[in-house]
């Protein structure tokens, strides 16, 4: 499946523990990435500054569902069932 261009649920809905450019500390789950454009597109999607957690990322039905708002309660529910996974 490819990216349903308008959407940004993975640069939202989901925590990232490492740091990334702009974000030293990661991203907090619920925050809207600093590289997520007005339009919901990655202003870092090709680049290798990327991180690999958001590279690795591929989008699915599974968790993306069949629009925005099915992905981002899709990943919102997977972030709080991996939130305190060891």
């Amino acid at each position: 499946m490819e990216c349903r261009i308008g959407c940004g649920a993975c640069c939202i809905a989901p925590s990232i523990s490492s740091p990334l450019p702009g974000m030293p500390f990661g991203k907090l789950a619920g925050v809207r990435c600093v590289h997520l454009t007005e339009t919901l597109q990655c202003r870092l999607y090709g680049q290798p500054e990327r991180p690999q957690v958001c590279s690795s990322f591929k989008a699915s039905i599974d968790s993306c569902g069949h629009s925005q708002q099915e992905a981002l309660a899709m990943l919102f529910k997977l972030e709080r069932l991996t939130v305190n996974s060891p």
